[in-house]
This record gives structure tokens, sequence and C-alpha cells, in this order.
């Protein structure tokens, strides 16, 4: 198939030109849109996780030879995770040339961090099937390199730290409550608090994921506890 012209811009982007660009239009068709000759990412999306996990476990594993598993695990944890690929696929304007239904599309579709997040993985699965793994990894280091190298030691996010100090210091995990929410369906603001079984607590409220302002008012309740605030 001859690729239209945002496709050709989108390998631009991403710095790889298809032989078979049909694998990129399918890693770009979501759900909404698919139909019996137009199948969806979604086996793309699952090959795609498991190309970026291997990459990932490899770079970190030869990067540091010294970690423990301990260590590697979060760092790796922190690349692979969805608002990672999400963030990766906005950089690169993948929204821009999703395939969506109608409604997904109406519905701000081509800004949702989940549908991001999984044709991004989808992009990966199609230069792999398209190239072969080396290609495939060449792209992911050149795609990542940023965060690569300016990972710290202990990237652990804030829930998972948090829930860590509550267990140390004989408490439950901490609980997450949605006090409020505003905003259209597409672009919802979420209104989260984090509290202590203590009392102690601290509140975020934004526009994105639930999980992303539960990990933004986790963040501000280790702030406070660790006087930062």
């Amino acid at each position: 198939m001859t690729p239209s012209a945002d496709i050709r811009a989108f390998m631009g982007r991403l710095g790889h030109d298809f032989a078979r660009p049909e694998l990129l239009v399918r890693a770009l068709t979501h759900g909404s849109i698919a139909s019996a000759t137009r199948p969806d990412n979604q086996r793309l999306e699952f090959l795609g996780d498991r190309v970026l996990g291997l990459v990932m476990a490899e770079a970190l594993f030869r990067a540091d030879l010294k970690a423990s598993e301990g260590q590697l695990a979060p760092r790796y944890n922190a690349l692979v995770k969805g608002e990672t690929c999400a963030a990766m696929a906005r950089e690169i304007g993948l929204g821009d040339v999703l395939k969506l239904g109608r409604s997904e599309m109406l519905s701000g579709g081509r800004r949702k961090e989940a549908l991001l997040a999984d044709a991004m993985e989808a992009v990966i699965a199609a230069v792999y099937l398209d190239a072969g793994f080396d290609t495939a990894r060449d792209m992911i280091l050149r795609l990542w390199r940023d965060r690569l190298d300016s990972l710290d030691d202990d990237p652990r996010d804030a829930k998972t730290a948090l829930q860590e100090w509550a267990q140390a210091n004989g408490m439950p995990p901490p609980a997450y409550d949605q006090t409020d929410r505003s905003g259209p369906d597409h672009a919802p603001v979420f209104h989260i608090t984090a509290r202590l079984a203590d009392g102690r607590e601290a509140h975020a409220s934004g526009a994105g994921t639930k999980r992303s302002i539960e990990q933004a008012a986790a963040q501000a309740l280790l702030d406070r506890l660790e006087g930062r605030e």
C-alpha cells in the first residue's frame, strides 16, 4: 500500500521507513473503527509490550552491572509503565494519526492516556515485525534515551513509596478518596485525597487519569511527611 502524507510524516518522526506500511496502519487502528477487513491494534499491543520490556530490561541490566534486582525493578517499571508510553506517544505526535471511530474521536480519544499508551506499544510491535528486533531495539533506545539517561537511582512511584512508608511505620496502606470530579467527560478533572490511618492527608487535583492524580496526592503527602512542603 502507498502510505498517506500524514503516515509518511509520522514515519519520519518515528525514525523508521516501513517496508510494509500496512503494519503501521494496523498499529494505529483503534477498536472503535475496526472491522472484519480492518483489524485493530490489540494483538500488536500485546507483542509490543513484550518487545519494549525486553529492550528496557536489557538496557538497565547492561547500564548498571552492580544493581540488584530490587534496584532494577522500579527503574524498569518507570520506563515501561503506561504513563511513560503515553508521554512518548505525545512527543512523536502519535495521537494525530490514530485511526478512531467517530464517537471515540469526539470524546477526545486522541488525548486519552490509555489509547496513546496502547498504540505506542502496537507501533513498537509493527517496527519489530517489519524490520526485526535489532531495528526495534535501536528505535526504542533512541526514543527513550533521555529517560534512560535521567532515570533516578530509586524511581519508585509516589504511591509505592507512600505505601512502603506506611508499612514501615506500622500502618495499613494509605487510602485514596475521590472527593470530586469536574469538567467534561472527555477531559475530566479529578480531586483526590491521599490519607494515612493516623489522619494525615494531602490533596491533589488536575486533569488526566485518576491514577495520575492519585500519584500527585501521594507525592504531596510524602512531601509533607518529609518536611518538604
